[in-house]
């Protein structure tokens, strides 16, 4: 296993790990780039090999909330895996990034096709979905609530 697939490594088993990886291409992006925009169409994701990627969330009347920003081994994008398939966030590189980049219909139709590949996948994707939800609500209670994160209740 070579670093790059680290954090993957911990959240898919092995032979799972491998098919996945065996349909990824390798991309690159320059910093800046914007891989996709909040209510686009989400046909891919990615699993950052190195750099960083922001996510964010449109406030109107303000600038994108950078929600968390991500890194060596992270998984880029968990909206290709639910319908609509539409990005409920947007992403920007925020540094120069590399990427293994995966085809959303190709793993899909991977997942229907192998029912406990697809409990993995689904498994995989759902405890990053959980731990991106409670690090959007801290950030936004971060940035406009009274008294930030910390307010009781």
């Amino acid at each position: 296993m070579n670093d790059s697939t680290l954090r993957m490594a911990m959240a898919l088993p092995a032979a799972d790990r491998g098919r996945l990886l065996s349909i990824a291409r390798e991309v690159t992006f320059p910093q800046g780039t914007r891989l996709f925009e909040e209510g686009g169409s989400a046909d891919r994701f990615w699993i950052i090999r190195s750099g960083t990627v922001a996510l964010d969330l449109h406030v109107p009347g303000r600038r994108a909330a950078v929600i968390e920003t991500l890194g060596f081994g992270d998984l880029v994008g968990w909206s290709w895996l639910f319908p609509p398939h539409a990005w409920q966030l947007g992403a920007e590189a925020a540094s120069p990034l590399r990427a293994h980049e995966f085809d959303a219909a190709a793993v899909r139709a991977m997942c229907a096709a192998d029912s406990a590949f697809g409990r993995s996948v689904g498994q995989w994707v759902g405890r990053v979905l959980a731990h991106r939800l409670q690090a959007a609500r801290v950030r936004l209670l971060d940035l406009y609530a009274p008294y930030g994160s910390g307010m009781p209740r």
